[in-house]
């Protein structure tokens, strides 16, 4: 269910989150949830009636129990029963309304953090290579937590806060008069207004510490997952000495924050106390003239020991739902930021009839004023294998991004089997082409489960037939847990080679019609790389394939190789010819070869 779109800017920003949570709160597609909502607001009302009632029925027992009366013992104890019986069925309302709401609060959360979850994955490869992992997931986990706070406080204290008020002013004024009405008003004025200003105060400090500790774990994760740059560089005082500073900083605000709150708490007590001193001062002074009885003495008191309770927590009620508001903001925001890269309208799924791909007069660049690919054009038939090469920054991997659609190009097209890839939809296309990485990460968890990312719903059978074809499947049974072993944060447990394989039996269990190989074994010796070429000739077989290469004697037997330097095809060829050529592509591969050579045995 998605939220509704950003307010203008005439409403408070503070409240624009909560309201766009309503539908969250109140789905349209869930009835259920819908009574629950209903039903917990009508035990909020019982109980309140119910709390009401209580001291009238002390006031009333303490009047049977007053001097020149007739005793009644048995209707005094009667009312004290009342009394005590009314209590608990308070707390007992409260608590049904309580377990009544709990689901609804935790449905409307579960829908808006997977509604979170679903729109980062739909946000632009440039958003995720921009962003701080530690200081995301921080984000989600405070904005998904207020929610909850949130709405408990807002329904079941603000809520019937309003109500008791409402309802003690209206009792003081038939018993007490407007004097005492007047006065409570402007001690509840004078609390709200007070616990108001402080607390927007404490909430830009709030604000400021959230920032530090936003900051604080995104260093640590940071640090953390470059682990081993940390280790190579013997940097792991550098990295302790930034990571101190900034906790450091997110004490001495954490400390300015508790300091306020002392003054908070300080100044609310006064207020209460002082309105609490002169309400039983009058009821006192009314007792000893004849206008008020000892009942209504206790009835007074009980009545505002009610009404300050909820009043008491104001102050931490108002700053919870001020930093929920501060967190859903932040979690908006992340709703908020727009898909670089989005289907078109009335979008068509991508038909591979036979594979043959095109770039035509393609431009791109990842900053506006510095353009990367200049006019490429290139096609690839049915079944082909078509090699990019050149130097490092000259966009060979640019154009498996481009064909992916992580980005879309700013001038030019790229077709497959004569349809703009900008006209399908990106689930469609991305489910037509497998990749090879250079840098294969792997999921934290078991070989099997990576094997089987390729494919949802893949049995064990056609994972074992996929890792069989990538040549990795003898490996994986000579291990004690076999396709159940763990490979470890990122695959950090398997070598290169190992990840490679992995990756391309997850590529042979999607069967995808196209395949890139971006540099699939740059970074193995020239053993494993020998071998994952041996597995990767076989699964080239009968699919259109991009090889981006680096070394140039994998990519000799390619149909066509081109040559790209600074944004543009220099050569094109096949091995044979561009060697006959003696441009760019030969000197590489003199070059290659005199290093090759130079290597000792």
């Amino acid at each position: 269910m998605p939220p509704l779109p950003p307010t203008d800017s005439a409403e408070r920003p503070g409240w624009v989150p909560f309201r766009r949570f309503l539908p969250y709160l109140w789905p349209a597609d869930d009835t259920g949830l819908r009574v629950r909502v209903v039903a917990a607001l009508l035990l909020v009302l019982v109980a309140k009636a119910v709390t009401l009632s209580m001291p009238f029925a002390y006031k009333a027992a303490i009047d049977r129990m007053a001097p020149g009366l007739e005793p009644g013992v048995a209707i005094a104890v009667a009312l004290v029963v009342a009394y005590a019986g009314a209590r608990f069925a308070g707390v007992l309302f409260d608590n049904l309304r309580n377990a009544i709401f709990e689901r609804v609060g935790q449905q409307a959360t579960a829908r808006l953090a997977a509604h979170v979850f679903r729109h980062l994955h739909g946000l632009s490869l440039r958003f995720h290579l921009e962003r701080r992992t530690g200081a995301i997931t921080k984000v989600i986990e405070r904005g998904t937590k207020s929610i909850d706070t949130m709405l408990y406080f807002l329904l079941f204290n603000i809520a019937p806060t309003l109500i008791e008020l409402v309802a003690v002013s209206a009792i003081f004024w038939v018993k007490f008069g407007p004097g005492m009405v007047a006065a409570t008003l402007v001690m509840v004025v004078a609390y709200i207004a007070f616990t108001r200003f402080v607390t927007d105060w404490r909430t830009r400090l709030r604000a400021e510490m959230n920032d530090l500790d936003t900051g604080a774990v995104a260093r640590a994760v940071d640090s953390l997952l470059n682990y081993e740059t940390v280790k190579y560089f013997n940097a792991e005082e550098r990295e302790a000495a930034r990571y101190s500073r900034a906790v450091q900083r997110y004490a001495d605000a954490a400390v300015k924050n508790e300091t306020s709150l002392a003054w908070l708490n300080v100044g609310q007590s006064a207020i209460t106390n002082l309105m609490m001193a002169g309400a039983m001062g009058y009821t006192v002074w009314g007792w000893s003239t004849g206008r008020f009885t000892v009942g209504d003495v206790v009835l007074v008191n009980t009545l505002l020991a009610q009404l300050f309770r909820p009043l008491d927590l104001l102050g931490m009620v108002y700053r919870t739902i001020r930093q929920g508001l501060i967190d859903m903001t932040a979690m908006f925001d992340l709703i908020d930021t727009a898909a670089e890269v989005v289907d078109a309208p009335g979008a068509l799924p991508l038909a591979v009839t036979a594979g043959a791909v095109r770039f035509d007069d393609v431009h791109f660049g990842y900053d506006a004023d510095r353009e990367i690919l200049k006019g490429i054009s290139f096609a690839i038939p049915p079944g082909g294998t078509l090699a990019v090469v050149g130097p490092s920054g000259a966009g060979k991997s640019t154009l498996a991004r481009l064909l992916y659609r992580f980005y879309d190009p700013t001038a030019g097209r790229i077709l497959i089997d004569g349809q703009d890839i900008s006209a399908v939809t990106q689930a469609s296309l991305r489910a037509a082409i497998g990749i090879v990485p250079q840098d294969t990460v792997l999921f934290n968890d078991t070989i099997g489960y990576n094997i089987a990312y390729g494919r949802a719903g893949a049995d064990q059978a056609a994972v074992e037939q996929a890792a069989a074809g990538a040549a990795i499947a003898d490996f994986i049974t000579s291990l004690p847990d076999g396709y159940a072993a763990r490979v470890g944060e990122r695959g950090l447990k398997l070598s290169g080679g190992e990840k490679q394989r992995v990756a391309i039996a997850r590529t042979l269990l999607k069967n995808p019609p196209l395949l890139i190989l971006d540099e699939a074994t740059s970074a193995l010796d020239s053993r494993t790389e020998a071998e994952i070429q041996a597995t990767l000739k076989t699964v080239e077989r009968g699919r259109t394939t991009v090889v981006i290469a680096h070394r140039l004697s994998t990519i000799a037997d390619a149909d066509e190789i081109i040559v790209l330097d600074t944004g543009r095809i220099v050569e094109r060829g096949t091995h044979a010819s561009l060697l006959r050529q003696a441009g760019l592509y030969a000197e590489m591969w003199q070059r290659q070869q005199a290093e090759a050579e130079t290597v000792p045995a």
